[in-house]
Parts: C-alpha cells; structure tokens; sequence
C-alpha cells in the first residue's frame, strides 16, 4: 500500500479558500489575519489533520531559501525593527536571510555594482528597503537581472516588482488632525531627505491636514532632516529660534523626534506643556526617551514578515508570475507624554 503523502499547505489553502500566504500568517500568528478568516483556516488545519514542517513551513514546497535584505537608511531604529522581524521570519519558515549594508553606493552610476555585489550571492529573492526600493536604475537593472524582487515603501507599483506598502500620507494626515484636535494651529513638520518615498508623502499628509482644517500652510514651518537624532536636534534649535515658533513639531520619523525633544530640553522649554512634538514609526526610541513620544505605529516588523512571505511565494513553482502588491491601511496612533491638550 502506498504510504499517503503529507498534507501541503497548498491543501489547506484550498480547503479554507484562501491564499498560501494567509495559511503561512495563520501558522506564524501573524496579526494581520481577520479573525473569521483565521477561523477558517485553523478549521481547515484540524479537518485534514495537517502538521507544518517547522523547517519547511514557507511555501516553497520544502526548499530551503536564500533571501536577501538589502538597505542603505540613516535610521537606525527602523532598521533595527525591520532586520529582526526579517531575520526571524525566515528562521520560522526555514529560510536564510542574507544582509547587505549598501550605504556605500551613493549614485545612480553606481547601481550597477550593486547587482553584480548580489549576483554573486545567488539568491532566490531579494528585499529592498527604502530608499533603495525607489532607485528607479537599480530597479531596472534588478529586472533586467531577473531576480524575484519586493520593495518596501514603494507606492508606485512596479510592473515586474511586488510590493508591501504602508499609508504614509493617511497615517500623516491622522497625526496632524490629531495636533489640530489638541488645540494647534502652528505647527511645525520635519520632512526626511528628498530621496526617500516616505518623505513626500508624510509631507502630503501634514498639508491636506492643515487644509482640511482651514490652517493656512507655511512654508516657514517646514524643514528637511536626514532622518537622524542629530538633524531633529539641529532643526529643533532652528525652529525654536523662530521670531514665532511652533507649538507642536512633527517629526517624520522618532529618530528626529527624539533629536527636537533634546533640544527642547536643552532650552528648558517644557514638552509638553510649552512644545508638543510627535513622531513616526513607534519605534523602540520612542518608548524609551522621556517624555515617551506619542507617533505613528508603522507596522515595520509585519511589513517584513509579509515581503519574506512574498519572496516564498514567488519563487514557488505555484506562482502565477504576477506581483504581488501588499497595503496596509491598519494605522494606529499611540499616544504617550509628549502630547497634550494645548493650554
């Protein structure tokens, strides 16, 4: 008698009707995953008595793969959350994730050092973290090298690149609405450098805000940062040296933040009695300065469980050949000390 195969999770995913991907969450408990859908297919699981090889649980029929994460990006904060969650996920789902630091690379003309930096590797996919997955000439390169590829923060949709994407211009516009609702009507926005998707689109969002609100923008209230704790602590001096400085700064992300509540405190100015200042992203800075900063959950650790999830499913021989293309409206404000009621 012939010995019946095990169930696959491709099974599973059909029994539940729903994707191999969304079976991958459920079995990662992931967050992401509607509570009926995760019902579903934990029902689908018991039915067919399925048990998940904890060394093949991606959807690679098996194979183990070599993924890599490339990144240049000033924060140190995002990244940290974002290699971690990385690296874990392919553990879980028997996968390697190799790291590349390309800060090396400054230039267009310099792209092409960048695949053939990777083509050495031999990966199955790769990962590009921004501002990276914005280089529209290394993007082309990566195409033309035919390496499944997921961008991270590229609201563009590539035509041959999956994507996983947050609402930077909503989450932006919620925050802002927010420090309208408190009771401010001067407030203070510190973009990140110009190269970075994220940047013109958390900037969109401050202004819609402002419009929506009837509060005239002011060009004088806008500064651009590097996404460090330094930039956010020089353009804080700058902004409070206003002959009218703002009564609340966003910052567009926590590094700077935390770099403008340092230089409030260097000034005595109390925060937040005197100076509410906010962030983005929730990183682990956030809780860790005083005051606590009240910011935006970007949702980086999910975000890199999902491009490694894509990254399994492209490179399986059940991929269909289209991208896939991932947003994740689920935005969450935490607010903590930094933030409150103007007086």
């Amino acid at each position: 008698m012939n010995k019946r195969q095990p169930i696959t999770i491709k099974e599973v995913a059909e029994k539940a009707g729903v994707s191999q991907m969304t079976v991958s969450r459920v079995l990662n408990k992931q967050k992401l995953v509607k509570e009926s859908t995760r019902e579903k297919v934990e029902a689908a699981i018991a039915a067919l008595n399925y048990r998940p090889n904890l060394m093949a649980r991606g959807l690679a029929g098996g194979r183990s793969k070599l993924i890599g994460l490339a990144y240049y990006n000033p924060s140190p904060s995002y990244l940290s959350a974002l290699l971690v969650s990385a690296l874990k996920h392919c553990r879980d789902l028997g996968h390697h994730l190799v790291i590349e630091d390309l800060a090396d690379i400054e230039n267009d003309s310099d792209t092409s050092a960048i695949v053939k930096r990777l083509s050495t590797i031999r990966l199955d996919g790769l990962i590009l973290a921004p501002p990276l997955s914005s280089n529209t000439a290394l993007l082309k390169l990566i195409q033309e090298f035919g390496l499944p590829t997921v961008l991270l923060g590229n609201t563009e949709s590539a035509e041959s690149q999956s994507t996983v994407v947050f609402d930077d211009t909503a989450a932006a516009q919620r925050m802002t609405d927010l420090l309208i609702e408190k009771g401010h009507d001067r407030i203070g926005f510190i973009c990140g450098p110009l190269d970075h998707p994220s940047s013109g689109q958390r900037h969109d969002g401050y202004r819609q805000a402002l419009k929506a609100a009837g509060i005239q923008f002011d060009e004088a209230l806008v500064f651009e940062g590097d996404f460090t704790f330094r930039s956010g602590m020089d353009i804080g001096d700058r902004m409070l040296d206003l002959d009218v400085p703002p009564t609340a700064i966003f910052a567009s992300n926590d590094d700077m933040a935390a770099g403008v509540i340092a230089a409030a405190q260097r000034r005595s100015v109390q925060v937040p009695e005197q100076l509410a200042i906010v962030g983005f992203d929730d990183t682990a800075i956030a809780a860790a300065i005083w005051p606590r900063l009240t910011t935006v959950h970007q949702p980086i650790a999910e975000m890199a469980q999902d491009a490694v999830d894509i990254i399994s499913q492209v490179t399986s021989s059940d991929w269909n050949g289209q991208p896939l293309h991932l947003i994740n409206n689920n935005i969450q404000i935490i607010e903590r000390e930094s933030l409150s009621e103007r007086g």
